[in-house]
């Protein structure tokens, strides 16, 4: 895939979400770079998430520990790993995200973004906006998941 304009990008992304079938992530970079990035105050809500699929390591393992989405209600308000109960009831699974975590703006490939910055992982989220109710995330860090290989996944705020 080659370089895209932002609507180009929006329209890519939409397919790839919507067949959820397994992509290169250098496909996925270029609808990343292509996208707006974004403030804060433009990610606060409570989203529901997805995965990106890339034959990365953690692809899948999410819905094994019932993750639904994330809680970003403020800059120090944050559940990483919102998850369903067996009874279908949504917690915020602190073990499982190995804590909360916080908002900050990040430079990730050169660009400012609003970031999720894990409390007890050396692991960011970067958001770039898809739309005003969808948001594009890559999971960055030093641990060796998402090191040498980035997790790709996205937000629908709810």
């Amino acid at each position: 895939m080659s370089q895209l304009t932002e609507q180009q990008a929006v329209v890519e992304f939409r397919r790839l979400v919507h067949s959820q079938k397994v992509n290169a992530p250098g496909d996925l970079d270029v609808i990343w770079a292509a996208l707006s990035p974004v403030g804060i105050d433009d990610v606060i809500g409570d989203w529901r998430g997805g995965e990106l699929p890339t034959g990365h390591v953690l692809d899948g393992q999410l819905s094994k520990v019932g993750w639904h989405g994330k809680w970003l209600r403020g800059r120090y308000d944050v559940a990483p790993m919102v998850c369903r109960d067996a009874d279908g009831e949504l917690y915020s699974n602190l073990d499982v995200g190995k804590g909360g975590a916080s908002l900050w703006m990040v430079e990730f490939r050169g660009e400012l973004t609003a970031s999720m910055v894990y409390d007890g992982q050396p692991v960011i989220d970067h958001f770039k906006r898809v739309d005003d109710d969808t948001l594009m995330g890559v999971m960055n860090g030093s641990t060796s998941l998402v090191r040498d290989r980035h997790f790709y996944f996205f937000l629908t705020r709810e």
